[in-house]
């Protein structure tokens, strides 16, 4: 057992606390609230200018790429390979503040039981395994040979084809049985892979009723991956938990999110990445992003107005350190999320507390620093409600708690500290 001194704690949920302390007892929080009103007991202390829950990424790829995060260069790359690159990338991403996230095709499910039992550090992860695609959708590989790609049971790639009913659910119980923790399905086509429209609609009413449901039986939650119109509103219509992208909500479809109860997932960093770097992205990736980057933006817009949740996710998964598209620049999901509209505590929040919804009845007790809860904490050296670019700063971050275990910060974490002995540790850094 061991406390937090903070002069600033950020809960997940509801306004800052000066002068607040947390206490982490095990993997879980034992308390939360202002330091005079802490349990009197002597604990091994460290003294933080701000303390916050853990960060969530609700979308990502422990894909193993690193020439292109194509479905064929996902297929390509041998797995061995490709999980010992998603290795690394779980490590920054706990070093950056990430102590949860959900990977969305890719080879999580087996990176997860890794951490879990300590081999490798990296958050807790919640795989969709193998993502669910019909033939010639998103998620398949339009270059490589159907026989290759179609096989259910290859090692390689993130991707599953499915065609009809039956395929369908026994898609959906082939990732059960890999260990899956939330289902992954594509509603629209999409932006890297080659032969689909974004705005065609994938997949029938049937079909998707049929994943959902059995999805349901094992208490999973189903991301839809849908940027147009239509593949959103089959989505909601057939019960999936979240709407990852959306990249044409108008008011109708709003509206119907927010009824159903989705989570919309909009991922604004892998636009923003791509529509940077328009010059450098093969041709058909560069018209698809031309045309749908303005248009996403609105589309959150829209969505924020219309008071849909939202969860923060950024699509990132290349296994390349130094690029717009690598692990560790995460956080600059919530300075788009503040551009689109958010308040800084407002996009903390979808980074933080509102962010286990996106696993439905899955949820863990995570997000929030509150009795009780999972002790999944971070300490920064400055406030990110004041300045929310402080959160895109890994260096920033000067302490992660993973489910109690301290992962980064001298010392383990539970050496009593000072807070100018963290600033000019910051201070070092930076020069």
């Amino acid at each position: 057992m061991y406390r937090i001194d903070a002069e600033v704690m950020i809960p997940g949920r509801g306004s800052p606390l000066s002068d607040a302390t947390v206490i982490v007892d095990g993997h879980r929080i034992s308390y939360a609230g202002p330091r005079d009103g802490a349990p009197p007991e002597s604990h091994p202390t460290v003294s933080v200018p701000v303390v916050m829950p853990g960060l969530w990424d609700c979308h990502v790829h422990f894909a193993g790429v690193r020439e292109g995060a194509s479905t064929q260069e996902m297929m390509l790359t041998p797995a061995p390979l490709a999980t010992a690159r998603a290795v690394k990338d779980a490590e920054t991403l706990l070093q950056a503040g990430f102590t949860s996230v959900r990977d969305l095709g890719g080879y999580g499910v087996h990176l997860a039981t890794a951490v879990a039992e300590g081999t490798v550090r990296g958050p807790s992860i919640y795989s969709a395994n193998k993502v669910i695609s019909q033939t010639g959708g998103h998620s398949d590989a339009h270059r490589l040979p159907y026989e290759s790609v179609s096989d259910p049971c290859r090692a390689n790639g993130m991707q599953i084809l499915a065609d009809g009913v039956d395929e369908c659910l026994k898609a959906t119980r082939l990732q059960l049985r890999e260990g899956a923790r939330v289902i992954k399905v594509c509603t629209s086509g999409g932006v890297v892979s080659e032969m689909d429209d974004p705005y065609h609609r994938q997949f029938s009413d049937a079909e998707l009723r049929a994943i959902v449901e059995e999805a349901g039986r094992a208490d999973r939650a189903v991301a839809a991956h849908c940027h147009g119109k239509k593949g959103v509103l089959a989505a909601v219509a057939a019960g999936c938990t979240t709407i990852e992208h959306g990249s044409q909500i108008d008011e109708e479809t709003a509206a119907a999110i927010k009824e159903s109860g989705a989570v919309l997932v909009p991922t604004r960093t892998i636009f923003a990445a791509l529509h940077a770097n328009l010059a450098v992205l093969p041709p058909h990736w560069r018209s698809k992003v031309a045309r749908l980057a303005e248009e996403h933006l609105t589309s959150m817009q829209i969505a924020l107005s219309a008071g849909v949740p939202m969860a923060a996710g950024t699509d990132l998964g290349l296994s390349l350190p130094g690029t717009p598209l690598s692990f560790g620049r995460n956080g600059a999901e919530f300075e788009h999320l503040v551009a689109a509209g958010m308040t800084p505590l407002e996009a903390i929040e979808a980074g933080t507390a509102a962010a286990p919804a996106t696993l439905g009845a899955q949820a863990p007790r995570s997000g929030l620093l509150a009795e009780g809860y999972d002790a999944d904490v971070i300490a920064l050296a400055a406030d990110p409600v004041a300045d929310i670019s402080v959160l895109t700063r890994p260096e920033l971050v000067t302490h992660v708690w993973r489910r109690g275990e301290p992962v980064k910060g001298a010392h383990t974490d539970t050496t009593t500290g000072t807070i100018d002995e963290f600033r000019r540790r910051i201070d070092t850094t930076r020069s």
